[in-house]
């Protein structure tokens, strides 16, 4: 993850979004969530420095209302908005409470097996004001990005005569005395 691009809409305290994408060992810090201000709706958007094949998402919250009820998941949109959420997301889960950060949600590997970008919102919880969560924990492979840059070719579509003149060769013939 790049962690200095990565951005969470809607967050009560600016920078809690990250927190929140940890190692495996520490997801039971339960001292560093995100909490969602306005309303029950949080959207991540994350940059990863390669290509990744995601194939499982953990999401850890309390035990009660403000665990979120519902994840979608977007690839390869940068900069998504609140307004883009409206459009049919790649995948969609119904989510469990999950206190314990033990239930994985697998995706569609063929659908996630080239992301170079994920955004997950959080549309709804089970019914309190805001969202809380605890633990995000992305499932995958990583690999280098190939990035290639844009190669400016000229083709002729018929070869110009002009361009390939030959300096007139002269034949030598040497004799050897």
């Amino acid at each position: 993850i790049d962690r200095q691009r990565l951005q969470c809409l809607n967050e009560r305290r600016e920078g809690s979004g990250a927190l929140v994408f940890r190692a495996w060992e520490e997801r039971g810090d339960r001292a560093q969530f995100v909490e969602s201000d306005d309303d029950e709706e949080l959207l991540f958007n994350i940059p990863f420095t390669g290509n990744v094949k995601l194939k499982g998402v953990i999401v850890m919250g309390e035990d009660d209302g403000t665990h979120p009820a519902e994840m979608r998941l977007f690839k390869n949109i940068p900069h998504m908005s609140f307004d883009d959420a409206a459009r049919e997301p790649d995948q969609t889960f119904s989510l469990n409470r999950d206190p314990a950060g033990e239930l994985e949600y697998p995706t569609k590997i063929a659908r996630f097996s080239n992301v170079c970008h994920l955004s997950i919102h959080f549309p709804k919880n089970f019914g309190a004001e805001t969202t809380k969560i605890f633990y995000i924990g992305l499932k995958g492979e990583w690999t280098e990005a190939h990035r290639h840059e844009v190669t400016i070719c000229n083709y002729e579509a018929s070869a110009n005569p002009a361009d390939h003149k030959l300096e007139q060769i002269t034949p030598q013939t040497h004799f050897i005395s």
